[in-house]
């Protein structure tokens, strides 16, 4: 039995049984082949369909997802907006990415691309975006023509469970689409089926290496990873600085911290730093954070459970033990309750900073002498998913965007700015070359080339005989 609980209030919101592994890919499988013959425009429609049964049950999705999840209702609401749109997006991406194409040769020769799906794909959601994300890969994953195994997170299986009611109830058939409910052992199950043609994964970086090498003996099988990031945001030589304040909050705090995207490192001139970081310590304080219904709205609300929040009071308390100096204090205002207050702190001092994901509200302050010193900063990850540069000189962006490993690069905006309309992925620790978003119909199809002609032609020029 898995049971969901409300982060803010640790209410339950939901429970049901795990689901057999083999049960729900057997029902895939066998309802794929009818799924897949169906035409495309059948297959779209009917997933417009599912769009306009989110659009109408869109306040209770996002009353469930803020529940579930503990984000602000306002937050939610953007999510089941994302959700909806994806629709109309995906037709756009299938059509530019996996279109037919024909291309005319000589003496009626033609060469024709068109492209087949996989087969029945397994999707791993993650619970920070628990509808919008796995919605991302599961909507273009049966626009292409795959079935789907859709396992999500044992964090927020009742907003997994309403998503796939809202794809039944625009008329994909159930066994197209199945809802595996069940934890990590259920997911690992899943990954290991050799009845699934490939997986769709969001989540860690560990969980994503794992995976990794898992798919390395069976190179058969479409394998896409989005995964976190350390994401630097470098701030330099701004004169707007309650602009870049604000940008730093949003990019370090928006959902609680809790996005791959989130800015993790604010990297800045050692000099000129202390009125930014007056500044941000200002609006932190005024920042309100509440359950998801409170009023007024809350900018951020908990963090997804007590274990997560006791484990980055651990790694806040081992980053003031190495060294570093707090600005803001990383503290739980509701004993008992994953709430926290956003932690700003100066690790300049630290000589080994570790590499890794704290996936939560820490950002972590570094002080660096020039700019080329800031470039080799922000580079200095394993990951490589977004970056960010708060600058009025278009030539230290062009200097930032040529030399910066990632994925995701802006200018003047946040880290977590990633537009529907364009890819989403990462380098290194932050995904396998499989940019999601709008390249998501790359890894829900393949290509086909035929070489073509309505009658038989042949000849042999050369390296004959005489007759």
């Amino acid at each position: 039995m898995l049971i969901s609980t409300e982060p803010a209030t640790g209410a339950v919101i939901w429970e049901g049984a795990e689901g057999d592994v083999g049960e729900e890919v057997g029902a895939a499988r066998g309802a794929w082949a009818e799924w897949a013959a169906r035409p495309l425009t059948v297959r779209i429609e009917t997933l417009r369909r599912v769009a306009n049964t989110v659009r109408a049950r869109s306040d209770a999705f996002a009353d469930l997802i803020a529940r579930e999840t503990g984000k602000p209702l306002w937050e939610a609401r953007t999510e089941v907006e994302a959700v909806i749109a994806k629709a109309d997006i995906s037709v756009s991406s299938y059509s530019e990415r996996t279109a037919s194409r024909k291309l005319e040769g000589q003496m009626t020769a033609r060469t024709a691309l068109r492209h087949k799906p996989h087969g029945v794909l397994a999707v791993l959601g993650p619970c920070n975006l628990p509808a919008h994300l796995p919605n991302g890969h599961i909507l273009p994953a049966l626009m292409a023509g795959n079935a789907v195994v859709f396992k999500p997170s044992e964090k927020a299986p009742a907003t997994g469970k309403f998503l796939v009611e809202c794809f039944h109830g625009g008329g994909v058939p159930q066994g197209v689409l199945r809802l595996l409910i069940g934890g990590a052992e259920t997911g690992k199950a899943l990954s290991k089926h050799p009845g699934i043609d490939g997986l769709l994964f969001t989540g860690s970086a560990p969980v994503g290496l794992s995976l990794h090498r898992q798919f390395a003996e069976t190179p058969n099988k479409i394998l896409a990873l989005e995964m976190g990031g350390n994401n630097p945001l470098v701030v330099w030589d701004t004169p707007t600085i309650h602009a870049a304040a604000i940008i730093a909050v949003q990019s370090a705090f928006m959902t609680a911290g809790q996005r791959c995207t989130a800015a993790r490192r604010l990297i800045v001139k050692d000099g000129a730093h202390e009125p930014l970081l007056d500044e941000i310590a200002k609006i932190i304080g005024r920042l309100v954070i509440a359950e998801p219904h409170s009023s007024p709205a809350p900018f951020m609300g908990p963090v997804i459970d007590n274990d997560v929040a006791e484990y980055l009071q651990e790694k806040w308390l081992d980053l003031i033990m190495a060294g570093g100096r707090a600005i803001t204090h990383l503290q739980r205002p509701i004993p008992g309750r994953p709430f926290l207050t956003p932690g700003l702190i100066d690790v300049t001092g630290i000589e080994k900073r570790a590499d890794e994901e704290l996936f939560g509200p820490i950002l972590q302050v570094i002080r660096v002498p020039d700019f080329d010193a800031a470039i080799a900063e922000a580079n200095a990850t394993r990951y490589g998913l977004s970056a960010s540069l708060i600058t009025e000189q278009p030539a230290l962006y062009e200097r930032f965007w040529s030399k910066i490993r990632a994925g995701v690069i802006n200018w003047n905006r946040p880290t977590n700015g990633a537009p529907a309309r364009a890819p989403f992925g990462g380098i290194g620790l932050s995904g396998n070359h499989r940019p999601s978003a709008y390249y998501a119909a790359d890894y829900c199809a393949y290509p086909v080339v035929s070489g073509e002609t309505e009658q038989a032609r042949a000849s042999i020029g050369v390296g004959l005989r005489d007759a």
